[in-house]
């Protein structure tokens, strides 16, 4: 599966910012969906998860009640909604396709490109 990301870009502490990304040629091995981030100088992390079948989503601590992670099964596409937006926020963020929701990263069989989000205060 190919994934294709958009969105992304400088957001101001506090503000939103929604993330897309389009998985293109899904098969069997891209049940579930996910987003990940890393900052500089640290490991990537889980953000959000779910599956393209069922409604439950994961979600880091971190970002619990902040952001919400959407799937538009016609479009393929899923998408990640950043409200009050922190500067620990700032990191580049990658979806990822895979068999279920993981927050390992050896998990997932593709990734997309990744997208920055720059937080300023």
């Amino acid at each position: 599966v190919q994934l294709v990301q958009s969105g992304g870009g400088v957001v101001q502490a506090g503000g939103s910012l929604r993330l897309s990304c389009v998985a293109s040629g899904r098969a069997y091995d891209s049940l579930a969906m996910a987003w990940f981030r890393q900052a500089p100088g640290k490991k990537r992390e889980f953000v959000a998860g779910m599956s393209w079948s069922a409604p439950r989503i994961y979600y880091a601590d971190a970002v619990k009640g902040r952001f919400s992670m959407s799937r538009d099964v016609a479009k393929d596409t899923v998408y990640l909604q950043m409200d009050s937006v922190e500067p620990e926020d700032a990191a580049v963020y990658y979806c990822a396709s895979g068999l279920g929701v993981w927050r390992r990263e050896e998990e997932y069989n593709d990734w997309g490109q990744g997208t920055q989000v720059t937080v300023s205060s």
